[in-house]
Order: structure tokens, then C-alpha cells, then sequence
């Protein structure tokens, strides 16, 4: 059973940084695709990030530079470092993954994901 479990989320002020990481577990696969996803109230779900098992990276245009995903294998772990920080980075952030490879097209900051955390909340006040 594949689990990830996010942690890092919190409140900081515009201009700050946060590290979010996410546990995986349960996952036996070495190709996949993993990403970052967020969701405000009432809006749809964004794609952030994502990092494919090729080393291959993408970003939502709007975290472009501010945001970095990165990956620990030894770890089980996936990471998104964000730097300046906004207000209108506040969201529930979500880690995902799905089995991918290469042939199965870009592994892109929207891509389709089967396997979903439960979130971690972000807050950024002006």
C-alpha cells in the first residue's frame, strides 16, 4: 500500500522560506513520477511541481525560481524548498505520485497522479 505522508507546513511572512517534505512508502516501483500539488478553498487543485525518475523537473509558471523540488532516494523522501514566499502561495499542499515512464509523456507540473497525501498547510501573511 503506497503512502505519503507531507510535513514542513506552517505560517511564515511574505519574503520567508519553508521546506515541505514527503514521506513515501509502500511504493516499489524505480520509475515514477512525483509531485507538488496545491489547493485554496474554492478553487481548483494547481500543479506546482513535479520530478520524474529520469531526474527530469517542471514548475508551475507562477513558482518558477522561487521554488525548488528535489528528492532524496535514500530517504524515501520528496522535497519542495519555496523562497520568497507570497500570500498568495497559502494553500493546502498535497505530495502525489504516479507510476511513469519516459514513453508516457513529460512528467509536468499537472500531471496525472493516482497517489495522494493528506496535505499540509501553508500560510504566508503580508
Amino acid at each position: 500500500q503506497v503512502q505519503l505522508v507531507e510535513s514542513g507546513g506552517g505560517s511564515v511572512q511574505a519574503g520567508g522560506s519553508l521546506r515541505l517534505s514527503c514521506a513515501v512508502s509502500g511504493y516499489t516501483y524505480s520509475s515514477y513520477c512525483m509531485g507538488w500539488f496545491r489547493q485554496v478553498p474554492g478553487k481548483a487543485r494547481e500543479g506546482v511541481a513535479a520530478i520524474g525518475s529520469d531526474g527530469s523537473t517542471s514548475y508551475a509558471d507562477s513558482v518558477k525560481g522561487r521554488f525548488t523540488i528535489s528528492q532524496d532516494n535514500a530517504k524515501n523522501t520528496l522535497y519542495l524548498q519555496m523562497e520568497s514566499l507570497k500570500p498568495e502561495d497559502t494553500a493546502m499542499y498535497y505530495c502525489a505520485a504516479v507510476y511513469w515512464t519516459s514513453g508516457s509523456g513529460s512528467c509536468v507540473s499537472n500531471y496525472g497522479m493516482d497517489y495522494w497525501g493528506k496535505g499540509t498547510l501553508v500560510t504566508i501573511s503580508s
